[in-house]
């Protein structure tokens, strides 16, 4: 499916950085309802809030579960250039993936002015993302803490 680079225009970076965007958002809320699901039978099994060792388990399963789901995001923007021919091999696509989504953006790799624009789509894609995780990481926390210290809550 390789779209000729001198027909591309601005609609379809538009069109492929949008159905980019809902996957990863399908893929992070996939993950985040996989997070809240171990959190809750965590919980029911009394697990939480019983040592700090069980504690940080499950927060650095949390975590990790989040960074796992942002590198299956960062893999499929890298698809998308692959497909969008940009990229010879599927790691070069990955490397400038995770330049993008981590808006690290060291300059290193460029993509052609014809999709340029998805690299401004995927580094808010990821600030998105992060935001999200943070934000799922910190509720975790909160709970924990709420289970282990009951007379802090509200």
């Amino acid at each position: 499916m390789n779209v000729p680079r001198e027909s591309v225009g601005i609609l379809w970076p538009l069109i492929v950085g949008m159905g980019t965007t809902l996957v990863t958002i399908v893929i992070h809320a996939l993950a985040m309802r996989t997070m809240i699901d171990f959190v809750r039978r965590e919980r029911r099994r009394g697990h939480a809030g019983v040592s700090f060792w069980k504690d940080l388990g499950i927060i650095a399963g949390a975590i990790l579960w989040s960074f796992a789901a942002h590198v299956v995001e960062i893999a499929a923007w890298g698809i998308v250039f692959y497909y969008c021919g940009e990229f010879m091999d599927f790691a070069s696509a990955f490397y400038h993936s995770a330049e993008n989504y981590t808006t690290l953006g060291y300059g290193d790799v460029v993509m052609s002015a014809s999709w340029r624009l998805l690299g401004p789509f995927e580094a808010a894609d990821g600030m998105l993302m992060f935001g999200v995780s943070t934000a799922m990481i910190f509720a975790v926390i909160q709970r924990l803490v709420e289970v282990r210290l009951p007379d802090l809550g509200g």
